[in-house]
């Protein structure tokens, strides 16, 4: 193994930046191999191009004679670009995109060929639904599932392959994968958004949720990351001694990008930019060989499957490069894991941002109605919002190196804090003339002028406001933001549907005016709501316990966050929302479990095998080569041997010390992992996973990376941790 080792160090400094040439504007390329606006005018007819419009607007269905238009116009400009596949590409409950490839190719009863795909190609398939998981919902003996068209989400070309954009649901109806309950959650918050919207605004006529995700990603070199068995399997190392030197001195943070990986950022880039990915922002991070990518944010659905192709295009491209790109949360330990922070916020079809400040009075009550109502639904929903992000890999990140703590808190800024206490103090009931020019030119007409130096921002809230949209900071790197953003999306939708029916109750039952009532309703919303807000340290143990005062979750593992999917709260939400059904969320939750023990099962599987098959032969070994030389010294010097082997005494002690405790708990590990996969709940295997195998990792990591400072450089099976974070 150790020859695995030097073999991979030695590969790995043969590389050199492989040269990228960019031609033409950025600009000129973006969503060249998408099948937008542009191209749907150039490749269908008027009548199909208004038809597919409207379902993008308003949902409306298009019927099979549209599609068929819309399938040969598609297809026309596929070809164009060289293509001789189509795939449905889909987002099933495994955390990765799947397609199945056809052929344009087809035989007429003639003999004769034809490139062939119509409406029915376009608009549904059925792939075999019995080996993606889908939580109970469907037997394995029963494959049938079906993909639909997304027409939201543009096709597009990648390589040779027309990709179409679809939801996977069974032949039952029931959702099968991510995207569905996000498109249901959207459309909540699409009707709940724009009645609430109209309250100021009747020419809103549709309101969308935006997202601007922050990709953190590390980039290892492949020979090195393929002689690691772990990260071959896992994506992160079970065992490594830090290095002398890793992120403590702040130097790899903006610092210059090495050439290697700025020619993989450019080729990454220029495959995004003809993909339609809006890519704008890359650096390095805090950690070493740690890196971010963010584009410009977009319409949640659109956003969301940008990151998901994102995600594949990066590993192929890393692959060219020689690289292999981590996305788990903590692939090493004690230096700064990856996230992947969501920006959200509601935009309008006339152009506004709802989280943003204007600069009239009418215009920041508006914004003040929705960002009150956000806080009001985090704070009635946050142990379900911190549930979305909950996974094995999420749990090591949360709450460690700048990552924020698993306890949900909203940062807003001393100004806004000073904004919310005025209102708080307003009448309730009918304002008089002097509390309405208070709060209309005092308080709510001032908010762009404090918020122009309300710049700084709290890294630990999980939760933040940043001028004008909510940062979820929680969010793990190799997630699908489908899932916490339909919770998002879908408590918010809830939160304003009941505040549409207070304001019209008090202005139909109490004769307020519109303002009057709005004000009401938001008083007591920020009363009832300020538990959530906190804008100290949320690593301070202070905090933790205050949390505990104001009865906030604080779950810290992923069985114990996903136990509030099965509250009659919960269900009846999603229920109300039309977003899940009880059967969906109930299957969701079982294939989270599910995930969750398969990713802690596989990591004690290969941690086992790295003890057996590789630490405890090489410290033998190395501990024969000190025993040879004690005995070679006793040989020479008899009894007076000891002050000259001294040293290789004390190595060998606690070489055999570390070694008895390795093999010990490994095994002790292996019997509890055993007696886990014996349990049929698989909630409670989750937690036996979680509270009684899990436990046993860092025991372990921990003698054996006393091993690894003890055993000869040269005899060390495993690249280093200096190794994998500092070459370039």
């Amino acid at each position: 193994m150790s020859k695995i080792r030097f073999d991979a160090l030695a590969e790995s400094h043969k590389r050199t930046a492989i040269t990228i040439e960019e031609k033409g504007k950025r600009s000129e390329l973006f969503a060249k191999n998408v099948f937008n606006d542009e191209k749907m005018l150039q490749f269908l007819s008027g009548e199909a191009y208004i038809k597919v419009k409207d379902a993008i607007f308003s949902g409306k269905k298009i019927d099979r004679k549209i599609a068929d238009q819309v399938a040969e116009g598609m297809k026309a400009w596929a070809l164009s670009l060289g293509a001789t596949h189509y795939t449905h590409w889909f987002q099933p409950l495994t955390g990765a995109t799947a397609e199945k490839h056809d052929a344009f190719f087809d035989l007429l009863p003639d003999g004769r060929a034809m490139e062939k795909f119509g409406g029915s190609q376009l608009v549904q398939q059925e792939p075999d639904a019995s080996s993606f998981p889908s939580g109970g919902i469907r037997n394995t003996f029963e494959a049938r599932g079906y993909t639909a068209w997304d027409p939201t989400s543009p096709a597009f070309v990648y390589k040779t392959t027309l990709c179409i954009p679809t939801i996977f649901v069974a032949y039952t109806g029931e959702a099968l994968d991510n995207k569905a309950p996000l498109l249901r959650a959207l459309h909540a918050i699409d009707d709940a958004a724009t009645d609430v919207a109209q309250f100021f605004d009747k020419n809103v006529r549709k309101v969308h949720a935006t997202l601007g995700w922050e990709q953190e990603y590390f980039l290892i070199d492949k020979s090195l990351a393929k002689s690691r068995p772990d990260i071959l399997m896992t994506g992160r190392t079970l065992v490594g001694n830090a290095a002398a030197k890793d992120q403590q001195l702040d130097d790899h943070y903006f610092g210059v990008i090495a050439s290697r990986v700025l020619s993989f950022m450019s080729d990454l880039e220029k495959q995004c930019t003809q993909l339609g990915i809006p890519v704008k922002t890359r650096h390095n991070e805090v950690a070493p060989n740690q890196f971010e990518l963010a584009p410009v944010f977009e319409e949640a659905n659109l956003s969301i499957d940008h990151n998901l192709l994102l995600m594949d295009v990066m590993e192929e491209i890393a692959d060219k490069h020689g690289f292999v790109v981590l996305f788990h949360e903590k692939p090493f330990a004690g230096i700064n894991g990856s996230g992947k922070h969501n920006n959200w916020s509601l935009a309008t079809d006339t152009g506004v941002n709802l989280l943003s400040p204007g600069t009239t009075p009418m215009k920041n009550l508006q914004f003040l109605t929705f960002f009150v109502n956000t806080i009001k639904a985090v704070d009635t929903y946050e142990e379900l919002l911190r549930s979305s992000i909950a996974s094995a890999g999420n749990d090591h990140r949360l709450g460690a190196n700048e990552a924020p703590p698993a306890i949900l808190s909203i940062f807003v800024g001393k100004q806004l804090t000073d904004v919310l206490d005025e209102l708080e103090g307003v009448s309730k009931g009918k304002l008089s003339p002097e509390e309405k020019t208070e709060l209309k030119l005092n308080v709510v007409g001032k908010i762009p002028e404090i918020l122009l130096d309300n710049t700084d921002r709290n890294r630990t809230s999980p939760f933040a406001f940043t001028g004008n949209k909510f940062e979820m900071r929680g969010v793990g790197s190799q997630m699908n933001c489908a899932k916490p953003m339909t919770v998002l999306n879908t408590i918010v939708a809830k939160q304003l549907t009941e505040f549409k029916k207070e304001v019209d109750t008090l202005i139909d039952k109490k004769n307020l005016k519109k303002d009057e009532a709005v004000f009401n309703v938001l008083r007591e919303y920020i009363k009832t709501s300020k538990r959530i807000r906190f804008d100290g340290d949320g690593y301070s143990e202070d905090w933790q316990k205050e949390a505990e005062k104001r009865k906030l979750s604080n779950n810290k593992n992923t069985p114990e966050a996903l136990k509030i999917l099965t509250s009659k709260e919960v269900i009846k939400l999603f229920g109300d929302m039309g977003v899940m059904s009880a059967i969906e969320l109930n299957a969701h939750r079982e294939v989270e479990l599910g995930a969750y023990v398969f990713h802690i099962q596989i990591e004690g599987r290969i941690l086992g095998e790295m003890v057996n098959n590789y630490v405890l032969p090489t410290v033998v070994k190395y501990q024969n080569v000190l025993l040879q030389n004690v005995q070679g010294f006793k040989e020479v010097y008899g009894a007076s041997h000891k002050k000259f082997t001294e040293h290789q005494l004390s190595i060998l002690e606690k070489m055999a010390a570390h070694l008895a405790e390795v093999k010990k708990q490994t095994d002790e590990m292996i019997e509890a992992r055993k007696r886990a996969n014996g349990m049929t709940d698989i909630a409670k295997k989750a937690e036996a996973y979680c509270n009684e195998v899990k436990p046993f990792f860092e025991s372990i990591r921990y003698h054996v990376d006393r091993l690894e400072r003890l055993v000869a450089d040269e005899y060390w099976p495993f690249t280093k941790y200096r190794e994998l974070l500092f070459v370039k």
